[in-house]
């Protein structure tokens, strides 16, 4: 009849089926997915393809002077001035970029000043606060900036 060795190799057999068939499932499995999310992408291709399309019909040149000329009254629209553009290094810095004044020297040198000034006397606490103290820059006016008639394009920062 059988043997014990032939009841074990069995029993092995019938465990590597189990693990090979589980092994089969899940690749199927995955497979799945990834013709799912193959699907997905593609979907996702086709919208934005798609949403340029129409977007250059909806910003071509011919549509918006139609649209222009008949809502003019309601929008009262009216032509960008060349004296309404900024050029980057007329902007104003980042508020990051601002230095912090130190409140208690700028009262304390304002209190020193004016004793001192009472007195006759030099004001070294004063120089030394406006040493330390930094100004803060303002954009140049358009007239006195570098370049003014030629154009920037591009990033903001520099």
């Amino acid at each position: 009849m059988l043997k014990t060795f032939d009841l074990v190799l069995i029993g092995v057999m019938t465990a590597t089926a189990a693990v090979t068939y589980t092994i089969k499932h899940r690749a199927e499995l995955k497979v799945e997915e990834v013709h799912r999310l193959e699907a997905e992408i593609k979907l996702e291709k086709d919208t934005i393809d798609l949403l340029n399309a129409d977007w250059a019909l909806q910003s071509q040149p011919n549509r918006l002077e139609r649209l222009v000329k008949a809502y003019n009254e309601e929008l009262k629209l009216q032509p960008t001035e060349s004296t309404a553009l900024v050029h980057a290094k007329e902007l104003p810095m980042l508020k990051s970029e601002v230095p912090v004044p130190d409140v208690t020297e700028a009262k304390v040198s304002a209190k020193g000043a004016t004793v001192a000034s009472a007195k006759g006397a030099p004001d070294t606490k004063g120089a030394q606060a406006t040493a330390k103290a930094q100004p803060i820059p303002m954009p140049a006016p358009r007239g006195e900036a570098e370049d003014a008639d030629q154009i920037e394009t591009g990033s903001v920062e520099e």
